[in-house]
């Protein structure tokens, strides 16, 4: 057998064959050995520890959740769907949704106050309409040849509709042309409210309520065509005439009143939607997932991942190069 190379960080020499010659190799390796313990930043193999499959692995598992996390992004379509993700903007998107889900009540109630005033100011008008024609008949009635009886009948007539337009002018038991709404209040039986929003202090979770109140225009003892001076001749005529006119002008205020109530109550609807609107937009900017930008880091991590697992399959290969060693 030949002889054996030994190096000992320098030119290979020749060892002797034999018992000397493994003592020398035994001695250089020890040297080797020595070196390695006195410079730490030296290359080591081991079979114990696999510094670059444990870095590998550290970096593949930060990838991996990194891609789950965005795929549960993609699904869910949230950002932050729970407070783990974002505490401080989970909180606040919460009490927003608190926000948006009173304004949907509100707005609900306002769609409710707006047709009962609506139904109100539709009764007003007929009792208008009434009132007028009872004028025509009186200024009719002052005319020579004019059969007075007949002119009384229609004018009764016409009393008898205005009386069940005012009774039945109620939506949901309330009804604004009487004197007692039926809003089932001791101390407010004229008065209808509707709650026009809430007031929330900045960073607080206490609110203030804000209401829209309709007053009773009353009409129910305010026109009181029973009362009206029964027309048998041209000068009864004329002071019912005038007693008409009265009751018409106390008519057109009155209509005039709930139409402004009305628009009132519209357009504080209109902006409560369109609050709730704005609202939903805020929450969705601050936990809604862009897309977009959750494809692109969707394929940029899967590349990751792919590179991840080949660097970690090599770093766990290097160690079977330990085998040459003994071979």
């Amino acid at each position: 057998m030949g002889d054996i190379a030994l190096v000992q960080n320098g030119p290979a020499r020749k060892a002797p064959q034999g018992q000397n010659g493994r003592s020398q190799v035994l001695e250089g390796t020890l040297m080797n050995g020595a070196q390695s313990a006195a410079y730490p930043g030296t290359n080591m193999s081991s079979i114990l520890t696999n510094n670059s499959a444990m870095v590998a692995l550290q970096t593949l598992r930060n990838t991996n959740a990194n891609l789950a996390q965005t795929q549960e992004q993609i699904s869910t379509g949230k950002k932050v769907g729970s407070a783990k993700d974002n505490a401080a903007v989970w909180a606040v998107s919460k009490q927003m949704e608190v926000d948006v889900s009173a304004f949907k009540v509100i707005n609900d109630s306002l769609g409710t106050a707006e047709a009962t005033v609506s139904t109100g100011m539709a009764g007003a008008k007929r009792v208008t309409d009434l009132l007028n024609q009872m004028k025509d008949l009186a200024a009719g009635a002052m005319t020579d040849g004019t059969d007075f009886g007949e002119v009384q009948d229609l004018i009764a007539k016409k009393a008898t509709e205005i009386t069940s337009a005012i009774n039945g002018s109620q939506l949901n038991g309330i009804n604004l042309l009487k004197t007692d709404i039926g809003n089932g209040s001791a101390t407010s039986t004229g008065t209808f409210t509707a709650l026009a929003s809430l007031d929330r202090a900045n960073g607080g979770a206490t609110t203030t309520a804000n209401t829209i109140t309709v007053d009773s225009v009353d009409f129910e003892a305010g026109i009181d065509v029973a009362g009206l001076t029964p027309i048998t001749d041209q000068t009864t005529a004329a002071t019912a005439l005038g007693q008409i006119e009265a009751l018409l002008d106390i008519a057109i205020e009155g209509t005039a009143d709930l139409g402004a109530a009305a628009a009132n109550i519209s357009s504080q609807r209109e902006f409560v939607s369109s609050l709730t609107d704005s609202l939903k937009t805020g929450i969705g900017s601050l936990v809604d997932t862009n897309m977009e930008e959750a494809s692109a880091r969707m394929q940029a991590l899967q590349t990751q991942q792919q590179l991840g697992v080949q660097s970690l399959s090599i770093a766990t290969q290097s160690q079977q190069s330990i085998l040459s060693l003994f071979r």
